[in-house]
């Protein structure tokens, strides 16, 4: 038998196909399947891509179960992936979730702890016995989101300018925020040029939150103290519903090493730790989220029994080598 595991992100979609013991069988990747950001037709369309390359070479009737991470999922959008399921084959349509569900299993087999989710987004999420039991933050990039994204490209550009609107003199973060926008000569016009680009194009801002963390590496005092709020308040959202078990990290920003993610593990685990944390928790990666889809799909047909000591191996493409047909 074969379990399909689906997560389908704002910019991109994957789904795998592995068998029982975890081995993978199959693997594809297309674009953005938020039916929320890009529409039914749209994100139905990626997921139909995605499967159709992982299930090439393969029959699609072994496929015993499946699970669908969907980001920004809308009403009716279970009916257009019961419709893909049908054209390719597959006899069981899949079993809807939302993408914070498949980035926790991406991380632990525990059935109760908290993800931690930083990436285009930022929220956090407590589950206990594996369903949803709290949420913080992701309310998105205008009034929420905090830590991430949008929030951190804003807060580098807004000091590179009060900066240069200050005179002070310039660090990196104020040279790559200028480079970044086309800006030069006196410093009140580089910084006039930057805020009619950024008001032209709010979304600009978020294009730059890389920026921030290059300057924090290079050791720009703006840029680190960006970066260490930024942790903060990720880690305050994760605080306030952590009770037991792993916190999870997922997200670009958490499972890529830089300077949020190290600022984040010493409140998480550093002699500076967030006092709300009332013991020092275990913290994990997130590895895979279509293997992690694939592993609840294998979860829900074949238990915990069964399935739970398989997790490592659907989650992480290193230890799950396609099989020999």
């Amino acid at each position: 038998m074969l379990f399909a595991g689906v997560d389908a992100g704002g910019t991109t979609t994957r789904v795998a196909v592995h068998d029982a013991s975890g081995a993978r069988a199959g693997y594809g990747t297309a674009g953005g399947g938020n039916p929320a950001a890009h529409g039914s037709v749209a994100a139905g369309a990626a997921v139909a891509a995605a499967l159709r390359q992982a299930l090439h070479g393969l029959d699609s009737a072994r496929v015993t179960a499946s699970v669908a991470g969907v980001a920004g999922a809308v009403d009716g959008f279970d009916a257009v992936l019961r419709r893909i399921w049908a054209e390719h084959g597959l006899r069981h349509s899949p079993r809807l979730v939302s993408d914070v569900d498949v980035a926790y299993a991406a991380g632990t087999r525990a059935p109760s702890g908290t993800l931690l989710l930083a990436g285009t987004g930022a929220a956090a999420a407590r589950f206990a016995d594996r369903a949803l039991d709290g949420v913080a933050d992701g309310l998105g990039w205008l009034l929420g989101d905090e830590g991430v994204g949008f929030w951190i490209g804003r807060a580098g550009v807004r000091a590179a300018v009060r900066a240069m609107d200050n005179g002070a003199p310039y660090g990196p973060l104020a040279e790559l925020v200028s480079a970044r926008f086309g800006a030069s000569g006196p410093p009140r016009r580089r910084a006039e040029h930057i805020v009619r680009l950024a008001q032209a194009d709010r979304m600009s801002l978020a294009a730059t939150a890389p920026l921030v963390a290059r300057a924090a590496t290079m050791g720009d005092p703006l840029a680190g103290e960006i970066v260490r709020d930024a942790a903060g308040r990720l880690v305050a959202a994760a605080a306030r519903l952590h009770r037991s078990g792993p916190i999870v990290l997922a997200g670009g920003i958490l499972t890529s090493d830089g300077p949020v993610r190290q600022a984040v593990l010493g409140l998480l685990t550093g002699p500076g730790r967030l006092p709300a944390l009332r013991e020092v928790p275990c913290v994990v990666t997130a590895r895979d989220g279509a293997g992690a889809a694939s592993w609840l799909a294998a979860l829900d047909h074949r238990g915990e029994r069964r399935a739970g000591d398989a997790h490592p191996r659907f989650t992480d493409p290193e230890t799950s080598p396609t099989p020999t047909p």
